[in-house]
């Protein structure tokens, strides 16, 4: 079998038992899962103006990706951020 890089980091990470159970895994989980959906919560509002060709290309590429424009802008902005764009 062949490994990645990553995989073999990995691995030799958990050979080497620098892993430790945790706990409480069904408390942990929920704790995670908790906070993983608290930092996807949209709930503030931005306006901004651009040009109206450059809304109707947004409004175009949403409709080819089939999702909702706002959200096409918003995760353009958010990868940009985040080093992606």
């Amino acid at each position: 079998m062949s490994l990645t890089k990553d995989e073999k980091e990995l691995l030799a990470s958990v050979e080497a038992g620098e892993w430790r159970s945790v706990a409480n895994v069904k408390e942990a989980l929920e704790r995670y899962q908790a906070l993983a959906h608290a930092s996807q919560r949209k709930d503030k509002r931005v306006n901004i103006r651009m040009t109206e060709r450059d809304l109707l290309r947004f409004k175009k590429k949403a409709a080819e990706e089939g999702l909702p424009y706002q959200s096409l802008i918003s995760s353009v902005l958010h990868k940009y951020i985040n080093g992606i764009l």
